[in-house]
């Protein structure tokens, strides 16, 4: 039995979406799992843990969920900037993609967990090709993950992307690792034929997983989807059952009032990326409206071919000032409720909120402790706000996944970073020249 106590720290639970500060607060964990959250005077158990942690002068926060992402895709990262979506997938990525291999993805996806961990994220939703290196790359280091291999229609090898990918998932599903989380990944509604599709959603069904694709990303993916099917990709998709499966729909820009009822009342994940939305200039989700109605919204970093970190604080502050000046509104997306997004949003976008994105009794222990021993920290108003409209990727000292320390004083402890320097600096040679 390891028993994890985090003492004297400040805290924000997120408990339903609740963002009050307790002062002085204990959080205890048994094997990975969280048993007490509260004051310290309230603590019964009287074991020795295994690691005590001091959070004096620190914010202890649920850590933070990317809701949608390309870990890998850190090989590209600088590689094609300053393009729109289309020619930058047909002209800069695809090609290379076509090239990688397992060692590519490992090492490219263990930089992505390093860069993660360091900014506080404990979970990451993935999608990707050769979908096991990535996972194994998660597995090493501790990080948890929902993995899926991305399926695309379009290519020659369709149907052994598909027989492959269900061969994966049906494996981890029945593993008994409970930082892995395996998801089907259709790539979207303009890369998957109807048919596919169709047989994406049975197995998803049938294996008892989510599906994670891309939605109404651009106009041109609303143009498209009214060419083929006569109606918006979220209609469409409704129209053909897709969201009779649990679905996480990444971007989600471009949507009608009626595509906005659809995602709420079919319970849609949402993974808002605003950088990525931004640099591909794909345009402003209608994050305000779809909060609105209760739909479950998380944030992503997308792929660092995109964005080009895997910062999901900077993806909160973007989130809360974008829907501010789209709207007119300066109360459209207050800190609290990107804070939301960034921890229980996320996971509730990934059908992980039963074990993770709130620090409470029975729930898996990812959590992180921010040092609030910073000038830009200071006066503390209100810390919920500081952390979106203050804090950086890194004042977070410690990061903590399934009750094991990942990350000390900011020194990773399951990552050997020269070496991922070194092996993802071949990759690069050999994939770019």
């Amino acid at each position: 039995m390891a028993i994890l106590r985090i003492e004297n720290a400040q805290i924000i639970t997120m408990a339903d979406g609740d963002a009050t500060l307790h002062e002085c607060w204990t959080l205890e964990a048994v094997d990975g799992a969280i048993t007490y959250v509260g004051p310290s005077e309230g603590l019964q158990s009287a074991a020795e843990p295994d690691e005590r942690i001091d959070g004096s002068d620190c914010l202890l926060l649920p850590g933070f969920v990317n809701a949608h992402t390309h870990a890998a895709m850190t090989l590209f990262r600088g590689s094609a900037d300053d393009m729109p979506l289309e020619p930058w997938l047909h002209e800069k990525i695809w090609p290379i993609e076509a090239k990688l291999t397992a060692d590519d993805v490992y090492w490219g996806t263990l930089l992505g967990c390093a860069e993660m961990l360091r900014a506080g994220v404990t979970c990451f939703n993935d999608m990707y090709h050769l979908p096991r290196e990535g996972t194994r790359a998660a597995m090493d280091c501790g990080i948890r993950m929902c993995p899926a291999g991305v399926l695309l229609g379009i290519v020659p090898n369709a149907e052994d992307m598909f027989e492959e990918a269900l061969a994966f998932t049906r494996e981890f599903a029945r593993r008994d690792d409970l930082c892995i989380h395996p998801m089907l990944a259709p790539h979207a509604p303009y890369t998957v034929p109807r048919e596919l599709m169709e047989r994406v959603i049975g197995a998803a069904q049938e294996i008892g997983v989510a599906i994670h694709i891309h939605l109404a990303e651009t106009a041109d993916n609303v143009a498209t989807a009214m060419k083929t099917y006569g109606a918006t990709p979220i209609q469409a998709m409704d129209g053909i059952g897709l969201f009779e499966a649990k679905v996480l729909g990444a971007h989600c820009v471009h949507l009608s009032d009626r595509d906005i009822e659809i995602i709420a009342q079919k319970h849609v994940g949402v993974a808002h990326c605003p950088g990525s939305n931004l640099k591909l200039a794909s345009g402003i989700a209608r994050t305000r409206d779809l909060l609105a109605t209760g739909a479950h919204v998380g944030l992503g970093t997308d792929g660092s071919g995109s964005n080009n970190n895997l910062d999901l604080l900077e993806e909160a502050r973007l989130a809360a000032l974008i829907a501010k000046v789209s709207t007119g509104d300066p109360t459209a997306v207050p800190a609290e409720a990107a804070l939301e997004m960034a921890t229980l949003g996320g996971a509730r976008a990934i059908f992980l909120d039963y074990c993770v994105g709130s620090l409470e009794p029975g729930k898996r222990c990812d959590c992180i402790l921010v040092d609030l021993d910073a000038p830009h920290l200071q006066p503390r108003h209100c810390l919920s706000s500081h952390m979106i409209y203050s804090a950086q990727a890194s004042d977070v000292k410690t990061t903590i996944v399934d009750g094991k320390v990942l990350m000390r004083d900011r020194e990773l402890l399951t990552i050997d970073l020269p070496e991922t320097y070194a092996k993802v600096g071949e990759s690069v040679e050999r994939l770019f020249g």
